[in-house]
């Protein structure tokens, strides 16, 4: 399974909770053309347009989006922690829970491994998709809980490939630049 990191948004460049926006075009005319039979996106607008710059015909999951970030939605991290240092603290350390009102990293990880084990009788394709999901997905094939996940960094455009074993999932790679 490839996992491809959309390209670049305005609110990654200036360091905001995820929103749903639309791609930069600088980031976006970088997506090269990738071929699969089976391709997936989030249902975010950045993930779409990539999938579809990318020359690929995504089915929409659900499933596959980014965990809500609730009222901190496109706000900065630095306001944030201003604002609400306390909540953000507790977030940052407990990975169940929700002081913004959306979703738990532990509830997206649950999502992401359910998928993914559905996925394994017949485990190729393409996932475009948020950095969320990436980390969901390493920290399921790698038994890590998500906070440690959450040190993954994933670059705009890269990807991450898992394989599936008959014992779980094995990362073949992690950060590489999509193939041209």
């Amino acid at each position: 399974m490839l996992f491809v990191r959309h390209a670049g948004t305005p609110g990654m460049r200036a360091a905001r909770f995820p929103a749903n926006e639309d791609p930069d075009p600088s980031s976006l005319s970088r997506a090269p053309a990738l071929r699969a039979d089976r391709v997936w996106s989030a249902p975010s607008t950045a993930a779409v347009r990539t999938a579809v710059a990318m020359g690929l015909e995504p089915v929409v999951a659900d499933v596959l989006a980014e965990a809500d970030c609730g009222r901190w939605r496109g706000l900065a991290y630095a306001e944030v922690a201003e604002r609400e240092p306390e909540a953000l603290a507790r977030w940052l350390s407990d990975p169940h829970a929700t002081p913004h009102g959306g979703e738990s990293l532990a509830a997206l990880a649950a999502r992401v491994a359910g998928w993914l084990e559905g996925m394994r009788a017949e485990p190729s394709g393409v996932v475009v998709c948020d950095v969320g999901v990436i980390r969901a997905a390493l920290g399921h094939a790698l038994g890590l809980p998500p906070l440690a996940a959450a040190r993954f960094d994933l670059a705009p455009l890269s990807t991450t490939e898992l394989t599936a074993t008959r014992d779980g999932w094995r990362v073949a790679h992690v950060n590489r630049k999509v193939p041209s």
